[in-house]
């Protein structure tokens, strides 16, 4: 008896320090949670300041533009910006080129990248890793490098200035090559190697087994291809030599001259360029993020 009493005694002084322990450590974890949320508001409202000022301009009168102090809200809303831009400039042409030439270089380079990616990944042949390493070393070697030769070339055979010059170089990437392989490492060979027993060919394997399991990967991938070749301006700048056969940033580069940019034109037209790929994106979110994962690509 004399000992149960002792123990109760030793316990209640441990008891009653684990209570006030635990709301102590409640407290600071849910300080550090508040913290961490602020924190990123924080960051996400400044990454996306670009963003929200380009838009707010966009419906901002060419006074209220210029005007100083600037101010984020505009003073009064317009929407000539949006007409104007029409009729400036052949948008609507400019809008053409640039769905064809980005949306045919993605599928082109998805499905070239993601057959060079199953061989890499899946078959066995000599001088693999030698081609894996050229690919890799194509895949540091920045563009500037080889665009006077690649434009040399192209003019040569008569394709500058025209969709196919611009789209033909673009058919595949070395860094979607890369993606796709590392993707496809992941994959277990166990359906493959059942489809092989069954007779299935190199080629009913790729486009029926690995390409359905590929789906995040390739989504990504194409997202990344689209908003690349989307908003690229430097290679349709230099092939294309009037507006008609030019896409949408080379258009809108000539609202910026050597002594005058005309922002509101500028922040409009940037604005309807914008959509497409934020709605391709709303489109594949979760299997971008999926594709992600899965790649090793972090």
């Amino acid at each position: 008896m004399t000992t149960t009493v002792e123990s109760t005694a030793v316990d209640r002084p441990a008891a009653s320090a684990r209570r006030r322990t635990g709301p102590s450590y409640l407290n600071t974890h849910a300080a550090w949670k508040w913290l961490t949320a602020i924190a990123g508001i924080v960051i996400a409202l400044a990454m996306l300041l670009p963003i929200i000022w380009m838009a707010f301009t966009a419906f901002k009168p060419e006074s209220d533009i210029v005007a100083f102090p600037p101010t984020l809200w505009p003073r009064e809303l317009t929407f000539e910006h949006f007409v104007d831009v029409w009729s400036r400039i052949p948008f609507a042409r400019l809008y053409l080129n640039t769905i064809i030439f980005a949306g045919s270089v993605t599928l082109i380079s998805l499905l070239f990248d993601s057959m060079a990616a199953y061989a890499l990944a899946r078959l066995e042949f000599s001088g693999r890793g030698v081609v894996l390493v050229l690919i890799l070393v194509l895949l540091m070697l920045p563009f500037q490098v080889t665009l006077i030769p690649l434009y040399d070339m192209l003019n040569s055979i008569g394709l500058t200035n025209t969709l196919p010059g611009m789209i033909i170089p673009r058919m595949t990437n070395a860094f979607g090559i890369f993606f796709l392989r590392q993707f496809f490492l992941s994959l277990p060979k166990d359906l493959e190697e059942a489809a092989r027993m069954d007779g299935a060919s190199e080629w009913r394997i790729y486009w029926g087994v690995i390409m359905p399991l590929a789906k995040p990967a390739l989504l990504t991938l194409g997202l990344f291809h689209f908003q690349y070749n989307w908003n690229d301006l430097l290679w349709p700048l230099i092939m294309s030599a009037d507006v008609e056969s030019a896409t949408l940033p080379a258009g809108l580069a000539l609202f910026m001259g050597q002594h005058v940019v005309e922002y509101g034109l500028l922040m409009a037209g940037s604005l309807l360029a914008l959509l497409p790929v934020i709605a391709f994106f709303l489109l594949i979110q979760r299997s971008f993020v999926a594709g992600i994962a899965t790649t090793g690509l972090k």
